[in-house]
């Protein structure tokens, strides 16, 4: 059986955003903060107003020829330590707030180190309102006689706003004035500004846009949210608390509109009316975002926080009364205020635990902004079509359409000149830098409605020009039309007239039922004007009555309003007290707090300069100890070789001694038995071809303990090397023909041969060199390999040779039994001829064995 085809829709492509051709560059603006204190060393000057110049800081060598290198960066404007926030807003944020109220969208957002001053920037301080509250004050001056009722504009969960007629608008609020919220909807102008940030919102310039279109209505929503380990918070959103398990912060889902806009699913977003209600909201979301104190900030924001206010407008209809009820001529415009949090190296914060894995996110989250960024001005500046990761971090996933074009996009670099800040605030600046180069394409004008400008104030104007005219006539319309039906009314109730025609001058019924039913009028006329004398009669006693009541009522409340006054005015004069009394409180901890942080930072440089100083020590220490090694060496080296040397020249000279001794005792033994034999008997010299024909047939005699190595056989070897042996001088040299030679084990050479050996040093007791040799037969095993069984070694050693003292012969009856022989060969020529073997053990001296032809005596 054929599976029954399901019905799909069509698929429709995406709605193309529309492209103006037109782009401008990122507005990247620098601001830095004054220091604090003020006698630090400063490593940031302001050249002019576009232009700022970092040095290093002294004793920081940046080139490798140890000169100093000072670098300078350009903005589209800089601001110094003596710019107020009201320039700052007036450059900044004002025309991304007149490009909101025209329908365009605009991002702007605070970057730098942490302590540079980002939040002070965005938020501010008492009496120094920063960009936010500027922002809100702007749009509500502008907007405030054209703002919208409550709920005439309502949010849906796709990232869209409804529009809802007067009378849903009405039901809406009676039902959320019935229900119990936790975010007050109650505007805060009838309720007491909250004192923490009352200072914050009293701007006293009244600044505002001037071409407003006045045939609309509007309506701000604004919503709060912080990015806090890649993970989004509403931090508007009321949990309920539960005292036995309570329940964590749940996070917020990015998704997609319909036009391809990225929006916070579920995110609260509260309708506010003024600036005060908006700040409110503002001040309740802060209360709960995630800071921390770290060494380098006592209140360091852990989190993005993500200030997003949202401007519906739709026209009004023909009459200039009612707002238009078509959804597709809604205008909605966002402007988002971002305070990232600051870029931090752990090596200076030392973090630990939950600070450096929130350190770890927020750098991560920093670096995939300026992948982006980077990403995005190679394709512009190269032509290429690279994916620019925004799905990396959740913090470009929000903002990915502001880059796309969907608004302008600026931002504020805030620097902090302190040395310590100086390696941070070259990567800020190289990376502020390069945001300038990226273009973002211009957002398109709102589309105009078609309908005829001015219809607000025409529709007032005729209002107003007919309530006049009711009034110069007598009375509203309303009640003149009541008095025409109560008129109606009584003329009903009396009798009809019956006709009046006469047709005969003999009639004479007409005229007499006309009388009569005139009769019956005036009565009922007359009754009615009784009952009505009666019932004013009445109604002015019950108003006597009522008047009295009032009062007496008016007396009474009169008394417990005064009384009411008296305990207001009270009260005033103990918070006026209290307020004073808080501000002194506030200025002392403000000092406390600055001579608290003077002091930790002498705290942090007096140990950092013991850490330094304890560095210094241990390397100086670990030198010494170092130094003291090698000297000891030294010294027990020289010991060695001097001790040797000494040893060899004793034994040398122990050796010529011995031969002079010797020579001379030859010597002596030719001269005795000269003196001694007779003249007949004196022996002839042999002449020198007598003994070269006789001197080959004497042969050396071959030692019995020689012993030929097996090294020499005709089996192949492997001459094993490590490339540490040392080459010695000796004559006697291990040399194996037909032998490869490696100098570390190899496998393939194992196969290839039969024999293996091994060279080895290493230092003998007397410090001389010890070359072994260890040899060994190659097997090959089951598996395929090659294995070595050593089965023999041996050993070469080059040593001094000892020397020892020769007792001299005295008499000749104790010499030995070769004394006659030896006496035969006292020339030269026949010395000469002498061979020498040393004997094992031997001390080079009488033990000696001459192998040479007697010398015959002269006849």
């Amino acid at each position: 059986m054929m599976k029954p085809t399901r019905n799909r829709p069509p698929w429709r492509p995406p709605p193309k955003k529309p492209n103006t051709g037109q782009k401008e560059p990122v507005g990247v603006y620098c601001r830095v903060r004054p220091l604090s204190p003020p006698d630090q060393e400063c490593c940031i000057e302001v050249i002019n107003e576009t232009t700022v110049q970092l040095h290093p800081p002294d004793g920081c060598k940046v080139t490798r020829n140890g000169e100093y290198k000072e670098t300078q960066y350009s903005f589209k404007q800089v601001f110094g330590v003596l710019v107020t926030q009201k320039d700052l807003f007036d450059d900044v944020a004002k025309p991304l707030v007149e490009d909101l109220i025209r329908g365009k969208n605009g991002l702007l957002f605070t970057y730098g180190v942490t302590g540079s001053g980002k939040t002070y920037t965005m938020t501010g301080s008492p009496g120094q309102g920063g960009l936010l509250p500027r922002c809100l004050n702007m749009i509500f001056n502008s907007i405030s006689p054209f703002q919208a009722k409550r709920y005439v504009f309502k949010t849906d969960d796709r990232n869209g706003i409804e529009v809802q007629n007067e009378v849903d608008a009405l039901l809406e609020r009676q039902k959320r004035e019935a229900q119990p919220q936790v975010i007050s909807r109650t505007p805060l102008s009838r309720q007491r500004v909250e004192p923490e940030f009352a200072d914050m919102i009293n701007i006293e310039d009244h600044c505002k846009v001037d071409d407003v279109d006045e045939d609309s209505v509007y309506s701000v929503f604004v919503s709060y949210i912080e990015i806090y380990n890649n993970y989004i918070y509403d931090l508007l959103e009321e949990v309920s608390i539960d005292p036995i398990k309570p329940k964590p912060p749940q996070s917020k889902i990015l998704r997609e509109d319909q036009n391809h806009n990225m929006y916070i699913a579920g995110c609260t977003e509260v309708e506010v009316k003024t600036t005060e209600e908006a700040f409110d909201v503002f001040w309740r979301g802060q209360k709960r975002r995630r800071i921390a104190n770290t060494q380098l900030n006592r209140e360091s924001s852990r989190s993005h926080s993500v200030f997003m206010i949202k401007l519906a407008q739709a026209p009004l209809d023909a009459d200039g009364d009612n707002v238009l009820q078509e959804k597709e001529q809604v205008t909605v415009s966002q402007l988002s205020l971002v305070d990232l949090a600051g870029s931090e190296r752990t090596n200076r914060t030392k973090a630990e635990g939950n600070r450096l894995r929130e350190a770890g996110n927020i750098n991560q989250s920093l670096m995939t902004l300026r992948t982006c960024i980077e990403i995005l001005r190679e394709n512009q500046m190269c032509g290429t079509n690279k994916m620019v990761p925004y799905r990396d971090s959740k913090l470009t996933h929000l903002f990915k359409n502001y880059f796309d074009g969907e608004g302008k996009v600026r931002m504020i670099v805030c620097v902090n000149p302190k040395a310590d800040d100086h390696e941070e605030s070259l990567q800020v600046m190289r990376f502020a830098e390069m945001t300038q180069e990226v273009e973002v394409a211009r957002p398109v004008d709102k589309p105009i409605c078609g309908l005829t400008p001015g219809r607000r104030y025409r529709n007032q104007a005729f209002k107003e020009e007919l309530t006049r005219r009711l009034e110069d006539r007598g009375g509203p319309v309303n009640g003149e039309s009541d008095d025409q039906v109560v008129m109606e009314m009584l003329i009903q109730s009396f009798p009809p007239i019956p006709s009046c025609e006469l047709l005969d001058a003999n009639d004479d019924q007409t005229l007499p039922r006309l009388i009569d039913a005139l009769e019956k009028r005036r009565r009922i006329r007359q009754m009615m004007a009784e009952e009505f004398n009666n019932n004013v009669t009445s109604f002015r006693a019950m108003l006597q009555d009522l008047n009295g009541l009032v009062s007496a009522k008016e007396t009474i409340a009169q008394g417990k309003m005064s009384e009411k006054e008296r305990t207001i005015m009270s009260q005033k004069s103990e918070m006026e007290r209290m307020e004073k009394k808080i501000k002194t409180l506030e200025y002392k901890i403000d000092i406390l707090e600055k001579t608290t942080n003077i002091y930790e930072e002498e705290k942090r440089t007096l140990q950092h300069d013991l850490e330094n100083q304890n560095q210094k020590l241990q390397r100086q220490l670990s030198d010494k100890r170092r130094l003291e090694a090698r000297l000891q060496g030294a010294v027990n080296e020289n010991a060695m070789k001097w001790e040797k040397e000494c040893e060899r020249r004793v034994a040398a000279k122990q050796i010529e001694m011995q031969n002079k001794l010797w020579v001379k005792d030859e010597k002596l033994k030719q001269l005795k038995a000269i003196v001694t034999e007779t003249k007949g008997e004196r022996p002839q010299r042999p002449s020198r071809e007598k003994d070269r024909e006789r001197e080959p047939k004497t042969v050396p005699p071959v030692h019995a303990r020689h012993r030929r190595s097996r090294s020499a056989g005709a089996e192949r070897w492997v001459d094993h090397k490590p490339p540490g042996n040392v080459e010695t001088d000796t004559v006697m040299q291990p040399q194996v023909p037909n032998a490869i030679k490696v100098v570390v084990a190899s496998e393939k050479a194992l196969a290839k041969c039969d024999k293996y050996m091994l060279t080895h040093q290493q230092l003998a007791s007397d410090g001389e060199i010890e070359t072994k040799l260890i040899k060994g037969d190659v097997f090959r095993t089951r598996g395929g390999g090659q294995s070595v069984q050593f089965t023999d070694m041996e050993t070469l050693r080059q040593g001094s040779p000892p020397g020892s003292s020769r007792k001299r012969r005295s008499s000749e009856s104790n010499q030995h039994p070769q004394a006659e022989s030896t006496a035969d060969w006292t020339d030269v020529e026949t010395r000469c001829s002498v061979a020498v073997e040393m004997r094992p053990g031997s001390n080079l001296g009488p033990s000696y064995q001459h192998h040479a032809i007697p010398k015959r005596r002269k006849p």
